[in-house]
């Protein structure tokens, strides 16, 4: 009975594919709302909410803990992230529910005797987790804008992971990379397995009971089923025994925050992102007000004079996000007026040589890591609602470690931090004061969730995972429809760089640059380097002639997709 209720399972699963509206990889359309996320039963689970008379918030909710179930690279409630809401009356607020420094952290917590970073001390074991924000965010989402009863939106996700569901090729293949991963990866050597021990294949039911019983408590006790309670009493004694340091008083002393987006226009549009601990924000906006002072109409897109310029844009930005941006709960002076006006992008722009690379000087100011563990979705509803939403676990399943009887992967976002103060070098080791190690206090990122608006109403939503990568793959996305015109799907797969200031380099993505290209860059001083893929992005476009929503999910999302209604 139980395989012949899998197998009618798995049937019914593979029909919805064809006859749900969306498409996996490709344009869609939604007259009444839109989802676009890195997993297709999410995205769906959030059109569901939709449906039920759930708004934007509700929905991003319902689609966030699914995707702690289906998309566990980094879909999360170990980790944290960000909230950009538009409400339908054009006002717009953001959610910081970013992972905090436990209270035992120290600014030298990762050096050894001599003051030098231990390598990877700050990315693996548990002292690189910092206390997740996830759970609190999306409560506090719900409490001030929710609409639909809050355990309607957790339930979903507790049915998915208690029934389960066909396991897909992109789990598997990461599955299959994980068989070398050693026993201090506890939770991992066998999350991706059934009871015999064999890695669950592509069409049979994952299930993951464990996780389905942390979920269900959080549907009951809303955040107090994860910062209280016996979630909280394991997470402490699952350190206490594995050498972390997050303790039940961290996690009840844990709170999200809402606090004022940052703004920008350009031409015309209106740009709303989220503001410090996020450096993704001021650094969109000052490099969309650095691309405002170019005469575009005389370069071409993707031209060598087009790929300088936005490399320059980049440099300056990442340069300026190092030296001034952290926590600004314990940085009330950071000048982000005068780092997202135009005054100073003019005065930016004046230094950037249109025939020569600039040379990124490591004594000055400059960049920090970032991990690619990260994942983003998009959300509108038929009342003009719009939400933005990126969250994270840093690397890519995060820690790789977790109380087998919780079933969920703790982030390793500790490493966002500047690991070592005053040591700042070419290498992209950053040591300035703003983003050092203290307790309770936020580690900079570079999430960059952001809702683009027209006369008061969202004319693009859109956000991407990418570490390091994020605000670049975001401020070209917008810039390849505000500038372009372009529609969303193709502004989404156009090709894509990356340079951060440290390293000195631009990174390109190596099958979509002409070889001509990458000779005259060099040529101009730039220091060129290889990528497969830049950005994993979701985006939404209004378009007003037809007056519906089109979605996109970036092609190399396996098992993402835009669904609309």
């Amino acid at each position: 009975m139980k395989n012949f209720k899998s197998i009618i399972f798995q049937i019914l699963w593979l029909a919805s594919l064809f006859f749900t509206p969306f498409h996996l990889h490709a344009q869609t359309y939604g007259q009444n709302g839109m989802v676009v996320s890195d997993n297709v039963l999410a995205s769906e689970v959030g059109i569901d909410i939709l449906k039920k008379g759930g708004n934007a918030i509700d929905a991003s909710i319902a689609t966030a803990f699914a995707l702690a179930v289906t998309h566990p690279e980094a879909g999360n409630i170990g980790g944290g992230g960000f909230i950009v809401l538009m409400k339908s009356d054009g006002e717009v607020t953001t959610f910081d529910f970013r992972e905090k420094a436990p209270l035992k952290a120290t600014p030298d917590m990762f050096q050894d005797a001599a003051g030098n970073l231990i390598e990877n001390a700050n990315s693996n074991g548990l002292k690189a987790v910092g206390v997740p924000g996830t759970v609190a965010g999306l409560y506090l989402a719900h409490q001030k804008y929710g609409k639909l009863p809050w355990p309607d939106l957790v339930q979903p996700a507790v049915d998915l992971a208690q029934k389960g569901f066909p396991m897909t090729w992109g789990l598997y293949k990461a599955a299959l990379n994980m068989e070398d991963w050693d026993d201090s990866y506890d939770i991992m050597t066998n999350y991706f397995r059934n009871e015999a021990g064999e890695i669950i294949k592509p069409g049979e039911l994952w299930t993951q009971p464990a996780l389905a019983k942390t979920l269900s408590l959080i549907r009951d006790k809303g955040q107090d089923g994860f910062y209280k309670g016996e979630v909280a009493e394991e997470i402490e004694a699952y350190m206490k025994a594995k050498g972390g340091i997050i303790t039940k008083e961290d996690l009840a002393r844990y709170t999200a925050i809402e606090r004022k987006p940052v703004k920008g226009t350009y031409k015309g549009y209106e740009i709303y992102s989220m503001p410090p601990p996020s450096s993704g924000g001021v650094a969109l906006i000052e490099m969309m007000n650095l691309m405002e002072q170019a005469d575009l109409q005389k370069i071409e897109f993707n031209s060598t004079a087009y790929v300088h310029l936005v490399a320059e844009a980049m440099r300056r930005a990442f340069a300026d996000r190092a030296e001034h941006l952290g926590d600004p709960d314990f940085n009330p002076e950071m000048p982000l007026d005068k780092l997202t006006s135009k005054e100073f992008a003019k005065k930016r722009f004046e230094n950037i040589d249109l025939k020569k690379a600039s040379v990124s000087d490591s004594s000055k100011f400059g960049q920090l890591y970032d991990g690619s563990s990260t994942t983003h979705f998009s959300v509108v509803d038929k009342e003009g609602n719009a939400v933005s939403m990126t969250y994270t676990l840093e690397h890519s399943y995060g820690v790789g470690m977790g109380s087998a009887k919780l079933g969920f992967i703790f982030n390793n976002e500790m490493g966002d931090f500047n690991p070592v103060p005053g040591v700042t070098n070419s290498d992209g080791q950053i040591g300035s004061k703003p983003n050092l190690i203290a307790p309770e206090k936020r580690m900079l990122s570079s999430m960059t969730p952001t809702i683009v608006a027209k006369d008061g109403k969202p004319h693009l939503i859109i956000g991407s995972p990418g570490g390091r990568t994020i605000i670049n793959t975001v401020f070209q996305t917008v810039l390849n429809v505000l500038e372009y015109n372009m529609r969303i799907d193709k502004a989404i797969e156009a090709m894509k760089i990356h340079h951060q200031w440290l390293p000195d380099g631009l990174v390109y993505e190596k099958h979509l640059m002409s070889p001509d290209t990458r000779d005259a860059l060099t040529k101009m001083g730039h220091r060129l380097f290889p990528y497969n893929n830049l950005g994993v992005l979701m985006g939404i476009t209004y378009d007003p002639k037809l007056k519906v929503y089109v979605g996109a999910a970036d092609s190399s999302s396996e098992d993402g997709a835009a669904v609309g209604y």
